[in-house]
C-alpha cells in the first residue's frame, strides 16, 4: 500500500482504488502485515492498539492507523515473522504470505466483522480465497464474498489458479491483458467470472497543478511554461544542454526484461541521433543488467543523455513534467501507470501496444475511431473531436520502435504549435479512478448476488 510500502504499481493501485471506492460512499478497510521497517515511517506515528489473539502458535497483535484517509489494520505476529527489511525477495515469501492471509481471516472472525467483500490482490493474498471458504465461512465469518485481482500472471501461478477457482469474481488490471492471459490454465476454466478492469491513477498525487516536487506548477492552460521550468531544472541537475529547444524523451521504469531492455537501449541512441535529449530514471535488480546500463551511461552520458539509476519518486515527478515524450516499450504490461501519469503531465506516450498500454494509448495516425469510443463513448470522432493521445507500435524489434518514435519526433519538429495543443489535449483526458471504481463497485454487487 503506497506510500508506506510500495513495490511496483501494486501499492499505488491498492491505495487509490480504496480511496476511490470510499469516495463513492462505501466503507473500505485494508489489512496489511506489519513489517519491521514500518516502524521508521513517519506516516504511521498515529498507530493505535486494536486487539490481540492467539493463533498459529504465537500471539498476534493488531494495530490500526489512518493512511491516506483509509482505516488500515496491521497484523503483527510476535514470533517475528515479518521482522524483515523488504516486502519480497526471501525464500519463505510464500509461507509468510499464507500465514498472513489466515491471520487476517482469524482477525476478522475474532472481532466479529462481516464485510460484504474480501478483495484480495495478486498471488501474495490468493490464499484468502481458499482459506475463507474452507476454514472460516462455516465458523463465524459467514457473510463475505471474494473478489480476486491478478496484477501479473508471471508470479505465483498455482496460487492464482486456486484463488480464481474459489473467488466469486476474478479480475485483472486491463481488458486487453485479460484477453492476452485468458488461455492460461490458471484462469481458463473460470472465464465466466473473469473481467478486465483498467487501473487508474491517483489524480491527487499526480497533479501538476499542485505537485510539491515541481519547480513551477501548471495545468493544461499554461503547460508550456510549467514544462519548460521542469525541463530546465532537469537539465541543470544532470548537465544536459540548458535551455535547449530539443525534444526530451524519457524512460521512468524498473530495468527488467519485461520492460523491453533492448528497446530502451536502442531508443537512447536513436533519440540522440534524431537531435533529442534522453533521460533515464530507473534501476535494475539484476546486477548484470545494471552493469550494462552503467557502461552505456559512461559511454553516452553527456549534454544530450542523462542516467539516474535509482528509485526516486520525487525526481520522477520532475521527469514526467520535463519530458515531451515518455517511452514504454514493454514486452508485456498488465496495465501500466506510467503512460497515464505521463499524459497527466503533458508528456506524450510512445508505447508498445500490449495489455493496458493498448487500452489507454491511441495512435495519432491510425486510431481516431477507437479513441473516440474509449474516451467519449462515441462511434464517430468527427462528432466528439480527436482524442488520440500518443504513438504505438506492435513489434519487438528496433525498426518497430523507430516507426513510432520517429513519428513522435517528427510531430514535434514539424509543428511545435500543434504539438503544444496535443499536450493540452492529453492533459485534459481523465485517467483517474473514477470510472474503474464504478466498474469495481458493480462487480462487488455481482459477487454479492452470486
Amino acid at each position: 500500500m503506497a506510500p508506506i510500502a510500495k513495490v511496483g504499481g501494486l501499492g499505488d493501485v491498492v491505495t487509490a482504488l480504496a480511496r476511490a471506492v470510499h469516495d463513492q460512499g462505501n466503507m473500505v478497510e485494508i489489512i496489511l502485515p506489519k513489517y519491521s521497517f514500518f516502524n521508521m515511517s513517519p506516516m504511521l506515528g498515529g498507530m493505535e492498539y486494536e486487539t490481540q489473539f492467539e493463533w498459529g502458535g504465537t500471539t498476534i497483535v493488531v494495530q490500526r492507523c489512518i493512511v491516506e484517509g483509509i482505516q488500515v489494520f496491521f497484523i503483527e505476529p510476535q514470533n517475528g515473522f515479518f521482522d524483515v527489511g523488504s516486502v519480497y525477495g526471501r525464500n519463505d515469501d510464500g509461507v509468510k504470505f499464507d500465514y498472513f492471509c489466515n491471520a487476517a481471516l482469524e482477525f476478522l472472525t475474532c472481532t466479529q466483522r462481516q464485510p460484504d467483500i474480501l478483495h484480495c490482490h495478486d498471488w501474495s493474498t490468493a490464499e484468502v480465497a481458499s482459506a475463507y471458504w474452507g476454514n472460516y465461512h462455516h465458523y463465524g465469518l459467514w457473510k463475505p464474498k471474494v473478489v480476486f485481482t491478478i496484477h501479473n500472471m508471471n508470479y505465483g501461478q498455482m496460487k492464482i489458479g486456486e484463488a480464481s477457482f474459489h473467488s466469486q469474481i476474478t479480475t485483472t488490471v486491463s481488458p486487453s491483458y485479460a484477453g492476452e492471459v485468458a488461455g492460461h490454465p490458471a484462469v481458463n476454466q473460470n472465464l465466466h467470472k473473469f473481467h478486465g478492469v483498467r487501473n487508474g491513477i491517483d489524480t491527487e498525487i499526480w497533479d501538476p497543478e499542485t505537485d510539491q516536487f515541481l519547480p513551477m506548477n501548471y495545468n493544461a492552460d499554461n503547460h508550456e511554461a510549467g514544462k519548460r521550468a521542469a525541463r530546465e531544472t532537469l537539465q541543470s541537475r544532470f548537465g544536459l544542454t540548458w535551455g535547449s529547444d530539443q525534444p526530451m524523451v524519457a524512460v521512468v521504469s524498473r530495468l527488467t526484461a519485461q520492460k523491453g531492455l533492448d528497446l530502451i537501449k536502442h531508443a537512447i541512441g536513436h533519440s540522440v541521433k534524431r537531435g533529442a535529449q534522453f533521460v533515464l530514471l530507473g534501476s535494475a535488480p539484476d546486477p548484470r543488467v545494471q552493469a550494462d546500463f552503467n557502461a552505456m551511461a559512461g559511454h553516452m552520458g553527456g549534454p544530450n543523455a542523462a542516467f539516474c539509476f535509482a528509485f526516486d519518486e520525487p525526481l520522477s515527478h520532475v521527469v514526467y513534467a520535463a519530458a515531451d515524450f515518455i517511452l514504454v516499450p514493454s514486452m508485456f504490461e498488465p496495465c501500466g501507470l506510467t503512460q497515464m501519469i505521463s499524459m497527466r503531465y503533458g508528456a506524450v506516450p510512445v508505447v508498445r501496444a500490449t495489455g493496458g498500454l493498448r487500452d489507454t494509448v491511441f495512435d495519432l495516425d491510425t486510431e481516431k475511431a477507437r479513441a473516440a469510443w474509449e474516451v467519449d463513448g462515441s462511434t464517430d470522432y468527427k462528432d466528439t473531436g480527436d482524442q488520440t493521445n500518443g504513438f504505438s507500435f506492435e513489434g519487438t524489434d528496433p525498426e518497430a520502435l523507430n516507426y513510432a518514435l520517429d513519428r513522435a519526433l517528427d510531430c514535434y519538429y514539424n509543428d511545435k504549435v500543434w504539438f503544444r495543443t496535443l499536450q493540452e489535449r492529453i492533459m485534459r483526458q481523465d485517467w483517474s479512478w473514477n470510472r474503474p471504481a464504478l466498474d469495481y463497485i458493480e462487480l462487488y454487487y455481482s459477487a454479492i448476488r452470486s
